[in-house]
């Protein structure tokens, strides 16, 4: 399964999207962790701020979508995992 990390907005409005396939990585037991303990249903009642960012994550048929100042805990841990996997390819 794949993880898609999406960020828009923020000054320039410009988006960009990261994605990792867990079951391809070393540590596919971790991804399935944290995956599983990620809050999908809870929806924020706070509103994107102007010129900061938002994300979309994606997993299997979940969907979310968080402004930046949300993005804490193991969402923030998910964000930058997949950020810092991607990157290293």
């Amino acid at each position: 399964m794949k993880v898609y990390v999406t960020r828009s907005g923020g000054i320039a409005g410009l988006r960009r999207t990261w994605a990792v396939a867990t079951d391809e990585q070393p540590d596919r037991e971790w991804w399935e962790e944290l995956l599983g303990r990620l809050p999908w249903d809870e929806r924020s009642s706070c509103p994107p701020q102007p010129d900061r960012y938002v994300y979309e994550i994606r997993y299997s048929r979940r969907r979310v979508t968080i402004p930046e100042q949300l993005v804490t805990g193991p969402w923030l841990e998910l964000v930058e995992r997949v950020k810092q996997v991607e990157t290293t390819r």
